[in-house]
């Protein structure tokens, strides 16, 4: 939705995506994905409708819904690898690194909550020059993959925030779907996330100011952009 003034909302704990959020790996994700639909020929421009924001044996599934999930976690862990091994074009998002400056130093309460597994997360965090926060829900920490609210759950579970007082920051339709159903406000980062229906959608997060408001609160801006 287009934005002519600023917005301002108020939460206890913010929840970050990774992928599409605060890094831009797209480069990657179409190059992996791109041949995984090859080897079972797949379209490719249809795989990269699905497979943002899910865990990738969540994907599959959707995708070749007859194959047994075994296959699916076996085929998973191949390319958990393959992302791992590759971050030729995995950079910050625009406005990421002063987004998550702040955050650490006001003190804010954020966690980041991600279908990527750690080794992965580390690697393209650190690829893209941005500081891991220190509460960090991962493809381990879960049973069920986004567009599932479980990570959402668990991230403010372990920062003491009722669900009610987060503030997802995703890019994908699962993601956002996530958000949603674990009872939380969403912020829509980039093009993807403005077909979803968050409760705002910015560019980037050059859009977004963070400050501590008192009592425990935080006061997000998103201001209109280009």
């Amino acid at each position: 939705m287009p934005m002519t003034a600023t917005t301002v909302l108020t939460a206890r704990a913010l929840l970050l995506d990774m992928d599409g959020t605060l890094v831009n790996s797209d480069a990657v994700v179409e190059r992996v994905w791109h041949r995984w639909a090859e080897r079972h020929g797949l379209d490719g421009d249809e795989v990269m409708k699905v497979v943002h924001g899910r865990q990738g044996h969540a994907s599959m599934a959707q995708l070749l819904p007859h194959r047994p999930m075994e296959k699916n976690l076996a085929d998973n862990e191949r390319m958990l690898a393959e992302e791992t091994a590759d971050m030729d074009g995995v950079v910050a998002i625009p406005g990421a690194p002063e987004f998550l400056a702040s955050l650490r130093e006001l003190g804010l309460p954020h966690a980041l909550v991600t279908s990527a597994d750690v080794p992965l997360s580390t690697a393209r965090m650190a690829a893209a020059g941005l500081p891991l926060p220190d509460v960090r829900i991962t493809a381990e920490s879960v049973g069920a993959s986004k567009p599932d609210p479980e990570g959402f759950l668990k991230g403010a579970a372990e920062l003491g925030v009722a669900p009610a007082e987060c503030l997802v920051f995703e890019d994908s339709g699962a993601g956002i779907a996530a958000g949603r159903s674990a009872g939380m406000r969403v912020v829509g980062v980039g093009a993807r996330a403005g077909d979803h229906r968050p409760d705002v959608v910015v560019r980037d997060l050059s859009q977004v100011r963070v400050l501590a408001a008192g009592d425990g609160a935080i006061r997000v801006s998103v201001a209109p952009g280009g």
